[in-house]
């Protein structure tokens, strides 16, 4: 017969209390944490698929953070593109608002004066940087993206500006005979207007002629060249018409009448006694004409021009010289001669596409710019060769000159069909912020779903271990009470007393 002390029983029970005390430690801290183990191997044949989803976890919230940061980005830009757009219609709106033609102390109106604080503005604000980042500067987002206002239009030492380009440009264009690089000869009872073979100065487009008596051909040649042979006496009113092309690829046309008045009238040649005689007054008159738009015209063409070949080139191009009056060439200007006024990144690769960002598993948006893309240099050319050109209050052809300039540059700021505007640029970054917003939504919905899933495997359902705490409490603490009385039980509790 086996008999089972108290000894025993207590011993059972405190081995059972102690794996009630481990049960309610680990309750406890599923309870606080929410997991249901500290530990993958805790998980059993769910932790494999419970590492998959941590991981996809942490590359949505990586997805996540891009996409925050890219959003940011993207609303700097679209403000600063906005910004850029509005300085080229507000020049453009004080060039059409312009007053009388005043000079300052400089040589310039206010418009130009104003179209100086413009051209500031942009290069400033193609500068523009998110955090360390410069927006403008393609990959290279550590470099700013211009040099100084200063240093682009005045030049830095050995350097030469937009100013001085400019002025170098006008010479060559002018020529050494002030007239465009043409030549107005005239043999007999022929006239000749003949290029000089450089590629500066008016070129030759065509000639039209309602003259009696008279055969107009050409350009021809080689350098190109008019002739106008006379062989009769054309009647009043008859008229001729030559097409030239300017530097910056606009046209002027001359047209001449034939007159019987002596001195003839504006635009005009006198009808000689002889069509020899004609012949020569139809050459001096063309003379005229040419000298006029050399000295008005021509500059302006000259100017844009030679903006366009700063802002635009890679490198720039200039006149080769000195001197420039004569010179038969363009070169590429050096980082010894000349200000490279863009100093981002300028390589092969699609301005767009210096910068890209991966917003999502299978979506990735491009979203690099570059301060030297048409849309800006266009804008700067304009802007800049208004701003670096002056006149002279004496020049009596100075107010014609510097209108013709202000038109075009004015024109020239309404964009032009096929060309990039800063609205295309604005577009482009646009669907990018609409892939950003698709990519964003499709993350947070696919991390919801993740986060669920990986609750069902990793998590505890916190009502259900408190409940079973509090059962696991209420047996522990009757299960300690009953220990404690039988720890208290012996022999001499179950003996009678002894009477006396």
């Amino acid at each position: 017969m086996s008999i089972t002390g108290p000894g025993s029983i207590t011993a059972a029970n405190l081995t059972a209390q102690n794996a009630m005390f481990n049960q309610l430690t680990t309750l406890s801290e599923e309870l606080g944490t929410g997991d249901a183990s500290q530990t993958y191997s805790g998980l059993g044949s769910q932790a494999g698929l419970a590492l998959e989803l941590g991981a996809q976890l942490s590359a949505i919230n990586g997805y996540s953070n891009t996409t925050n940061n890219v959003t940011t980005t993207l609303g700097v830009a679209q403000s600063v593109l906005t910004q850029i757009g509005d300085v080229g219609s507000s020049m453009a709106q004080s060039i059409s608002n312009q007053g009388s033609f005043t000079l300052d102390n400089n040589g310039q109106t206010q418009a130009q004066i104003t179209a100086e604080g413009d051209l500031d503005q942009i290069l400033s604000l193609l500068n523009t940087q998110v955090g360390s980042n410069y927006l403008f500067s393609g990959s290279a987002v550590n470099e700013p993206s211009t040099a100084s206002t200063d240093a682009i239009l005045n030049g830095t030492g050995t350097q030469a500006g937009l100013t001085q380009i400019i002025a170098q440009r006008q010479a060559a264009d002018l020529g050494a005979n002030n007239m465009g690089r043409l030549t107005v000869g005239l043999t007999g009872s022929t006239v000749t207007v003949s290029q000089d073979g450089s590629p500066f100065g008016f070129v030759l487009a065509g000639v039209n002629s309602s003259l009696t008596g008279a055969t107009a051909s050409g350009p021809t040649g080689s350098p190109p060249s008019i002739s106008v042979n006379l062989t009769s006496n054309p009647n009043p009113g008859d008229s001729i018409e030559f097409q030239f092309t300017l530097p910056d690829g606009s046209s002027q046309t001359i047209t001449l009448q034939a007159a019987n008045a002596q001195p003839p009238g504006a635009n005009q040649f006198s009808i000689g006694t002889n069509y020899t005689q004609t012949a020569g007054n139809l050459q001096t008159a063309l003379n005229t004409a040419i000298g006029n738009l050399a000295q008005t015209t021509l500059p302006a063409a000259s100017a844009i021009v030679a903006a366009q070949n700063f802002f635009t080139g890679n490198p720039p191009q200039r006149v080769a010289g000195p001197p420039y009056d004569t010179s038969m060439a363009l070169v590429n200007g050096t980082a010894a001669n000349t200000v490279f006024w863009y100093t981002g990144e300028d390589g092969s690769t699609p301005a767009r596409q210096t910068q890209t960002a991966q917003v999502g598993p299978s979506m990735t948006i491009d979203y690099g710019m570059r301060a030297n893309e048409q849309a800006f240099t266009s804008l700067l050319a304009n802007i800049g060769a208004l701003a670096a050109s002056s006149f002279t209050a004496s020049n009596p052809d100075a107010q014609a000159s510097y209108q013709a300039l202000s038109q075009s540059v004015e024109q020239n700021l309404a964009g032009q069909s096929g060309t990039q505007s800063v609205a295309d640029i604005e577009a482009d970054l646009a669907n990018a912020q609409t892939t950003v917003q698709n990519a964003n939504t499709i993350n947070t919905q696919t991390q919801n779903t993740l986060q669920d899933m990986q609750q069902g495997i990793e998590g505890v359902n916190q009502n259900q271990i408190g409940e079973q705490i509090l059962t696991l409490q209420n047996t522990l603490s009757a299960s300690m009470s009953v220990t404690a009385r039988l720890a208290q039980l012996s022999l001499v509790n179950f003996l009678a007393p002894v009477s006396g």
